[in-house]
Order: structure tokens, then C-alpha cells, then sequence
């Protein structure tokens, strides 16, 4: 069945609306179009064929959605990274899915610098910006039309997105063109947004809410998308007020602080009209004093990656928000979700379940990993997420624990194993154990249980720096405490909830 290409969704708009907003320079729709087509033509010639994997590594900007929309219209597979990563985590990861073109974006230079780039084989060439600018301003180059851009199946791999998933250490997650499509028409049922929109779009593209939530529904709709590469409170107050932003998406940390920002209150928020947390829970207090001060309910969604990501959200009627404080609502259209209890039953109403979730946006597997895959996907298609919930009377869930030991640090996924073996290969370390604990902006944060070699001492700053070589900074403990023991079990598993 051919479905409609990923890259089509910027095509179908008026040409001469604002699509894109970044470091104050306005792309509209027939501009941006016009990029997308010269940087496809550009790949093509460099060889980029069906399937080949391209690297993003790029901040919130027009590098980013210029090379992921020529992408997507050759056919071949986006893996969007984090721009600011270690040298280390990038070099697994271009090498983890041969990535054969790494777009490199101007915040992610320093990082692309840091890294061995003869230690990854399969990168054949590297646009950095000059490089990305020459191919949209050369005269000569042939451009492409829009209606060349190759048509897909439903089940064809778009994306590639790292994530922590529900089994295991980082991997990557197979995103179809149907998956995201899916995804987007579902969210739009639920939250619709309109050509006259303007959407703020401060969460990182590399992370799949950024992707699929933000560019994709503000693509998809015809809306002007405002880029912003790092939070700031201060900083969004000013945006909103300049650029009248009528809808916002972020995170429970993103959402704290702006709670607490002077300025921030019913007049200087009056503009925003839809306004969304997800990829962490959010704390009651903080929705309660957000909605008071700026008079906007804060419409609260669970999701996961492997679901493209959106599975739940609050339910809005008449500007109202009717589904109870502290619930992520009530499930998208076309997505099914069951709570299983521990014998593989459905939970019964106000019993706790495992969230179990099937439907057209759930992801196609692990990149190169069947067992992973098997471990979260039933032969009949339902993905097991490791989240625990339970249902009310009128159908509304309330997230109550995680099966799983993630941590999640502004939205962001952090496995203990991850950050574990890291610290583990420090030579005063002999055992260590890593745990979430409660953080006032972020959420959670990381800190690490440790225990040294025998005779050897070391600092608390020192284990932070080691692991600060190698991870990702939200990855990395922001407190050390050691021990002489971690507690385990009779097994000898180390028992996370008792260092909780």
C-alpha cells in the first residue's frame, strides 16, 4: 500500500506563509520548499540512495529541517543526533547504524571536531555548514521537483531515533513513514492545529516529541514554526510576546520555570491558546501554579518513542480541560491500550496494569536487534512500554510507577546500565550503582551509588568529570555518594528502590 511520503508535508502549503522562524530570519513555505528540493538534488549527487542512513546532527534550525525533509524525499533514513553530545556517544552511534552522510550543523561543530572521524568507515561525506550553504546557493545545480520526491510504503524505514527504550540500553528505534503519518493525524484529532498557528518549537528535533509532535504536526497543518535551539526562560517570554506564540509544547522542568518567571502571567501570556507538557510527569503543583498565573491549562500526553510517540492525552472541550489533575487523559483515536497485570490479564478498574499499546504508530523494532524487539512486541502486535497505570470510572489513566528503572532528566531518557558501564571503567571504581532522584527544574536527576578500590580515594567531582568525557551531560550524575556496599539481594541484584 503506498502511503504518502514524510517529505510531502511542507509541499501542499501556500507558499507565501512563514513556515519557519530561525535566528530571526522567516522561511516561508515555497522558500523552504525550494531548499528541501536543492539539498535532495545535492544528495542524490553524492549518491544517496533508498535506505542509506543520513545523520543529523543539528540544533533547532533551518539545517536541520532542510537536510531531514530532502531525506525522507529520497527515500533514504534520517538519524537525527544529539548535536551536543560526547565525541564517544556520536562515534557509537554514526558507527551503530553506518551512516553514509552527517549533516553537521553549526552547534554541533565542536562536538563533530572532538570526533575520530577515521574510526567511522561508512560516513562518506560530511556537510558542514559552508558546505550546506553552497549546495542551496550553486547556480548550476539542477533542482529537483517536489513531485519527484519518491513514494513510499507505509511500513518503509523512515527515522532512526536512539532511545533508552523499554529494554535495555540505548538503541535505535525503526520509525516508518506510516508510523510518523500515523502519529500526526492522531495528535491532530486530538489537539488541531491550524495554518494561523504559530508553534514554539524550543524541544531539541533530535528527540521524537521535538520531531514527529512538533515539526511534524506544525509541517502537516500549514503553521509557522518559531526554532529555538536552547531554553531560556527569559528568553521565551520575550519570543512569545514578540512572535504572539498560540501554541507551546515542552517538558515539566520547561514549565516550572516559566511558572516562576517574573513577567510571566495572564497578559504577557494571553497569545498562547495551546499549551503541552509530556516526556516526564507532571508534578500537580507545578500545573496548578502555571495555569493560575497565565490562566492556560497545561494539557498533559504520555508517549514513548517506540509509539511514534503520542499514545494518551488530557482531554479539552469548549477551552476547558475536563480530565482529572495528575492524568494523562484518555487514549488517541486509532491506538488501543490495555493495562495487564502480572498473570497477563486485563487490570480491573482502579488496579494497576503494565500499559500495553498496538495501533499504526507503534515503531517496526530495534535497528539490528530481534531479541530486544521480541522482548517489547507480542506476536500480535501489542508494544509492552514497562509503565505502570490504573484506569478510572470514565477512562482517564494515571501513570503510578515504572516497571522499568528509567530515569527521565527534562524529558530525557537516561538508562542506569548506560551510565553504569561508564563509570565502571574508571579505575578507582569498583562497583556502582545509578538511581533517579526527585530535582526541583529537571525533574529527576542522575546520581551514582559508588564503591572504590581498596586504598584508593577520589572525589566526587572527579567520578562527575569521567563520566562527563562519554555521555551526554544530562546523562551524567550530577551527585556522587560513596558507599562501602550496595544492597543486593539474594541473587546479588542490586536493589535500585533501596538506594531510592
Amino acid at each position: 500500500m503506498v502511503s504518502r511520503n514524510l517529505a510531502s508535508l511542507p509541499v501542499t502549503h501556500d507558499p507565501a506563509q512563514v513556515a519557519l522562524i530561525s535566528r530571526g530570519r522567516p522561511t516561508t513555505y515555497g522558500e523552504l520548499v525550494h531548499q528541501i528540493d536543492l539539498f535532495r538534488g545535492a544528495l542524490q549527487r553524492l549518491g544517496v540512495q533508498r535506505g542509506d542512513r543520513v545523520a543529523l546532527m543539528a540544533g533547532n534550525g533551518r539545517h536541520f529541517v532542510v537536510a531531514y525533509y530532502a531525506t525522507l524525499g529520497l527515500g533514504a533514513v534520517a538519524v537525527p543526533l544529539n548535536p551536543l553530545a560526547p565525541a564517544a556517544e556520536l562515534q557509537r552511534e554514526l558507527n551503530e547504524v553506518s551512516a553514509r552522510i552527517a549533516v553537521v550543523g553549526p552547534s554541533a561543530q565542536t562536538a563533530w571536531n572532538a570526533v575520530e572521524q577515521e574510526t567511522i568507515p561508512s560516513v562518506e561525506h560530511v556537510i558542514d555548514p559552508p558546505r550546506f550553504d553552497a549546495f542551496l546557493s550553486d547556480p548550476k545545480a539542477d533542482r529537483p521537483a517536489p513531485s519527484d520526491v519518491v513514494a513510499v510504503g507505509e511500513d518503509e524505514l523512515a527515522v532512526l531515533v536512539f532511545t533508552s527504550g523499554t529494554a535495555g540500553a540505548p538503541k535505535a528505534a525503526m520509525l516508518t513513514h506510516g508510523n510518523l503519518l500515523a502519529n500526526i493525524h492522531q495528535v491532530q484529532q486530538a489537539m488541531p492545529l491550524a495554518s494561523s498557528d504559530v508553534v514554539f518549537g524550543v524541544l531539541p528535533l533530535f528527540h521524537i516529541f521535538g520531531l514527529n509532535v512538533v515539526l511534524g504536526c506544525a509541517m502537516a497543518c500549514g503553521a509557522t514554526l518559531v526554532l529555538v535551539e536552547r531554553f531560556d526562560p527569559q528568553s521565551a517570554l520575550e519570543t512569545i510576546l514578540e512572535r504572539s506564540i498560540t501554541v507551546m509544547a515542552g517538558a515539566p522542568a520547561m514549565w516550572g520555570a516559566m511558572a516562576q518567571m517574573p513577567g510571566v502571567d495572564r497578559g504577557s501570556m494571553s497569545s498562547l491558546r495551546l499549551a503541552v507538557t509530556g516526556a516526564a510527569k507532571m508534578p500537580d503543583d507545578v500545573a496548578s501554579a502555571f495555569e493560575e498565573r497565565c490562566g492556560v491549562a497545561l494539557i498533559e500526553g504520555y508517549g514513548l518513542t517506540e509509539a511514534s510517540p503520542v499514545v494518551t492525552t488530557s482531554v479539552m472541550k469548549d477551552d476547558r480541560l475536563v480530565s482529572p489533575r495528575g492524568s494523562i487523559g484518555e487514549v488517541l483515536q486509532g491506538v488501543e491500550l490495555r493495562l495487564v497485570d502480572d498473570d497477563g490479564d486485563d487490570a480491573e478498574i482502579g488496579d494497576s496494569g503494565e500499559i500495553w499499546v498496538r495501533g499504526p504508530n507503534v515503531f517496526a523494532g530495534y535497528w539490528n536487534d530481534d531479541e530486544a524487539t521480541s522482548r517489547v512486541v507480542t506476536p500480535d502486535g501489542w508494544l509492552r512500554t514497562g509503565d505502570i497505570a490504573v484506569s478510572d470510572d470514565e477512562g482517564n489513566l494515571f501513570i503510578v510507577d515504572r516497571a522499568k528503572d528509567l530515569i527521565i532528566v527534562s524529558g530525557f531518557n537516561v538508562f542506569p546500565a548506560e551510565v553504569e558501564a561508564v563509570l565502571s571503567e574508571h579505575p578507582a571504581v569498583h562497583q556502582c550503582a545509578v538511581v533517579g532522584v526527585p530535582h526541583p527544574h529537571s525533574g529527576e536527576a542522575v546520581k551514582a551509588f559508588v564503591v572504590l578500590q581498596p586504598d584508593v580515594a577520589v572525589d566526587e567531582d572527579n567520578i562527575i568529570e569521567f563520566a562527563h568525557r562519554v555521555l551526554s551531560r544530562y546523562k551524567c550524575p550530577s551527585k556522587v555518594q560513596f558507599v562501602d556496599v550496595l544492597p543486593v539481594n539474594v541473587t546479588g541484584k542490586v536493589l535500585r528502590r533501596a538506594l531510592r
